[in-house]
């Protein structure tokens, strides 16, 4: 018998996952946990029945969410990194020495003890001695940081249940006073593609380019979010994602990545029409 993990991508559009065994469920204080083992994607964690990150396409969220910030700033040392439970974003810090210290915060520390147990490939970094873990709401948290951090990685889930207070206008003006003067924040920016998707994404850039004299916006390929077509924000007090990239010298650095190069930093700032008109009708 085949049995199949299903996800509405919009009300009229299904997702569909042959699973080989369920590994994992619980529910925590916040949210419904679930890993399956599937046939083409390996490992899945789903979140309240929506598909936080497959073994088999996680790399391209995570290189992407981290590398375009440090290549644009290579000097950053401190860094703050809001969600991400599953650990992802750090390991993909890590990778890179100048780092000094990472502050994750998670709401729900249920999703860190189940991804270190059955995701390694994401979480086993989490121990890295310059990552500082904080179980508590990361709305909260950011309120009363000054000039603190070079970069915020906003690593959420979509825009309700627990991810929610991430995308409101106080956050992002909260995260705008946390960072130093050159600081950068990268946020989860939702897809342009179906509707209500895309009614996050503009909501959650229309708050962003309040706060910040630099607004940008860039694109990537993650076959198994809705669409496949996912956007992240960068947002900076000083750098430009494109000026400012100094290719050579993030190519010296040797990391090794799968998605994440110097030519696709470069052109995944090269937006559909469909989209810079979204874009425009905000700013």
């Amino acid at each position: 018998m085949n049995f199949w993990y299903t996800e509405h991508h919009s009300p009229h559009v299904r997702f569909s996952m042959q699973v080989e065994k369920q590994i994992f469920t619980g529910k925590s204080e916040f949210q419904n946990i679930d890993i399956f083992e599937t046939t083409e994607f390996g490992k899945v964690l789903t979140l309240d029945g929506y598909v936080m990150l497959t073994e088999r396409d996680e790399f391209i969220y995570h290189e992407m969410i981290t590398h375009v910030a440090m290549a644009t700033n290579p000097k950053i040392k401190k860094v703050l990194v809001i969600g991400a439970g599953d650990g992802g974003t750090v390991r993909e810090l890590t990778k890179y020495s100048t780092i000094e210290q990472i502050d994750m915060v998670e709401i729900d520390e249920m999703v860190v003890n189940v991804c270190r147990e059955y995701l390694p490939q994401t979480a086993s970094k989490l121990d890295d001695p310059r990552v500082n873990l904080y179980f508590e709401d990361g709305l909260k948290f950011v309120r009363d940081k000054e000039n603190e951090y070079d970069l915020i990685i906003v690593d959420s889930t979509d825009p309700f249940g627990p991810g929610e207070g991430l995308f409101t206008k106080e956050f992002y003006g909260n995260c705008f006073h946390a960072l130093t003067d050159e600081g950068i924040l990268v946020n989860q920016h939702e897809s342009p593609f179906y509707a209500e998707d895309a009614a996050g994404m503009i909501k959650a850039h229309q708050r962003i380019i309040k706060y910040f004299p630099i607004c940008e916006v860039y694109q990537l390929h993650i076959p198994t979010y809705p669409s496949g077509h996912w956007l992240f924000g960068f947002a900076s007090k000083k750098f430009d994602a494109i000026r400012d990239l100094d290719a050579d010298a993030w190519n010296q650095l040797g990391l090794q990545t799968k998605y994440y190069n110097t030519d696709i930093h470069v052109g995944s700032f090269a937006l559909p029409t469909y989209v810079k008109e979204q874009l425009a009708d905000v700013e």
